[in-house]
């Protein structure tokens, strides 16, 4: 089955969202969800063709569709910071992300969903009908665009990062326990940035 509004389309006149998030893995850094409302107008648009789940296209690729995206339709971007994720765990963090991102497009675009298609088999506290949808980011277009946003939201805040903490890679790892990474983090210890209730990091912090 290809990415399409074929799951969309089954919830006819009713207003749709899709809800993504980014960043669940890495051991530092925020967890990015986005949310995106695909209007009627829009849908036949030729760039459609290209979007899918973000960790499938190309960093260039998905630079470009973030921009149209965010031309065409009515989103929100939201996050969990570390300190977040390690307050309340990494699954609920992601979660609230969702519901924050669902909220600023209803602030920034009065859009106000009826049912929203959520990534994956979790809930977020939503105040509107939640269809999960397991590999949701490749199967429906609304949840693949939230993907984009998310990712390449995500992608830019950890090359920021990147700038003030080097050592680490960031800008190439985004996060994530590469060999460059755990190798900075021996030599260098933890950030702020980092997420310390995650094992790798917890262990660094007990054996200091």
């Amino acid at each position: 089955m290809t990415c399409s509004f074929d799951i969309e389309n089954t919830h006819q006149g009713l207003l749709v969202c899709g809800l993504d998030e980014a960043g669940r893995g890495p051991l530092a850094g925020p967890v990015t969800a986005a949310c995106v409302h695909v209007p009627d107008a829009v849908r036949g648009m030729a760039f459609w063709a290209e979007v899918t789940d973000s960790k499938k296209l190309t960093a260039k690729k998905r630079d470009r569709l973030f921009d149209l995206i965010r031309e065409h339709c009515a989103f929100g971007i939201a996050e969990c910071s570390a300190e977040e994720i390690d307050q309340m765990n990494i699954l609920r963090a992601s979660l609230l992300a969702m519901a924050r991102s669902l909220e600023l497009m209803q602030r920034d675009f009065n859009v106000v969903p009826a049912m929203a298609l959520v990534d994956g088999n979790q809930k977020p506290p939503l105040s509107c009908g939640i269809q999960t949808i397991v590999k949701g980011d490749s199967l429906s277009l609304s949840i693949a665009a939230a993907s984009i946003l998310a990712k390449v939201t995500r992608d830019r805040v950890m090359e920021d990062l990147c700038r003030q903490f080097p050592m680490y890679g960031w800008s190439s790892n985004a996060g994530y326990g590469t060999a460059t990474h755990m190798a900075a983090l021996q030599e260098h210890g933890a950030t702020p940035h980092h997420r310390k209730t995650f094992a790798p990091i917890r262990d660094l912090i007990k054996a200091a």
